[in-house]
């Protein structure tokens, strides 16, 4: 591994604990030339998962793009980054469960919605103003008005409730 303080190519590793739920190994090293510090993870790589965007593209699933978009909505939240990292995880846990090869942008939106309704209705009503495109404020309020009902808020079915299913 690459010391990203100097370059060296050599390491020791200080040490390692299993992360997101066992899928993953966190790594402390530290560097035998200069001694400075830095984690690593490592994953199992799976199969890639492409998602269909609404123009009909299709890309690969980035993680850090689901992870940018959520980290937005929650921002000065008091909404611990654990927390988000975790939405994260559930969320692309459960697109690569689907055993889809791809999956619509439209229901990865759901999923996330679904989460952050759960967590912080600020930071709900924010991701779903830029996923579902709220022209006018009358879509905000609507919005905010089913959200305080308690009733269904847009098409979101809950966690996991937009993905299809395989029978």
């Amino acid at each position: 591994m690459k010391c990203p303080g100097c370059g060296y190519l050599e390491d020791r590793v200080i040490d390692s604990r299993a992360t997101k739920e066992g899928s993953a190994i966190r790594r402390r090293r530290e560097c035998l030339k200069c001694a400075q510090r830095f984690t690593t993870y490592e994953e199992i790589e799976l199969g890639v998962l492409f998602v269909i965007k609404r123009d009909g593209r299709r890309e690969p699933f980035d993680r850090s793009k689901l992870w940018g978009g959520i980290r937005r909505a929650a921002e000065k939240r008091p909404i611990p980054a654990a927390m988000l990292e975790a939405v994260v995880d559930r969320v692309e846990s459960r697109l690569r469960e689907s055993g889809l090869g791809e999956v619509r942008s439209e229901a990865i939106g759901e999923e996330v919605m679904a989460e952050l309704r759960a967590i912080d209705e600020v930071a709900y009503v924010r991701f779903a103003s830029v996923y579902r495109h709220f022209q006018d404020a009358s879509q905000f309020m609507d919005e905010v008005q089913s959200l305080r009902a308690g009733g269904p808020v847009g098409e979101a079915e809950g966690p996991g409730g937009d993905l299809p299913r395989e029978d």
